[in-house]
């Protein structure tokens, strides 16, 4: 009779966090990323990082640079794909399904991107028409789990004048999200820089014929394409 092999425990959400976070960070061209930006990101202490980050590194799902932080092992990047995929193609689902303002999504698939299985995630995937962006611009791993980025730059450093479609802005900050939509600005739009005052002063943006006044901030976050031509 042959031996009955146990199924792999799949990983915890604490696990999954971990790894998604780590993703993030390095994909933010950092080349590892540290305790303390995981701690401030994960709101943990820099304790329970090093903790989590030893048991990561035994299981072989991170690799601890000395000095400079941690890089995910290949099976790692794989792990965070996964739960990245799952957790942006609720965010649209929540949208575009059931109106959930972009705002609110994040937190919500924070939670679901857990919880469902596998199977549900594909079959959401293909009511969606397999989509390659969530609704604010993140690409979406693909089933094979390839993340296929596309280029932009903050519409703050555009220069005076210039048109360009938005195409990104971070999930994590609800109050932005929030303001944005209150203006009726969202992703797809062609928004131009009118103007920008100097000393990091806002900028003023024309969006849909209306001429509204960014802050810095803001405008730093909202990645966008020039339109050539």
């Amino acid at each position: 009779m042959p031996a009955i092999t146990a199924e792999a425990t799949p990983p915890s959400a604490s696990t999954e966090d971990y790894l998604k976070a780590i993703f993030s960070i390095i994909s933010s061209g950092e080349e590892a990323a540290s305790t303390n930006d995981l701690a401030e990101l994960l709101d943990i202490s820099a304790g329970s990082v090093s903790a989590m980050i030893k048991r990561l590194d035994e299981e072989g799902l991170v690799e601890h640079i000395p000095y400079r932080g941690v890089s995910l092992t290949a099976e790692g990047e794989q792990l965070a794909l996964r739960v990245l995929r799952r957790h942006r193609l609720l965010e649209l689902y929540l949208t575009e399904e059931l109106g959930v303002p972009w705002n609110r999504v994040h937190e919500e698939a924070e939670i679901l991107e857990h919880a469902i299985s596998d199977d549900l995630i594909e079959r959401i995937a293909t009511k969606l028409g397999d989509p390659g962006f969530d609704p604010h611009g993140d690409p979406i791993p693909t089933r094979d789990l390839v993340l296929n980025t596309r280029r932009a730059e903050p519409l703050a450093e555009l220069d005076a004048g210039t048109t360009a479609i938005f195409v990104r802005i971070s999930d994590r900050n609800s109050e932005m999200l929030s303001y944005l939509s209150s203006l009726g600005i969202a992703i797809g739009d062609e928004l131009r820089l009118i103007d920008r005052e100097p000393f990091e002063g806002p900028c003023r943006v024309e969006a849909g014929g209306t001429v509204h006044t960014l802050g810095i901030p803001l405008a730093a976050a909202m990645q966008v394409q020039p339109l050539v031509g």
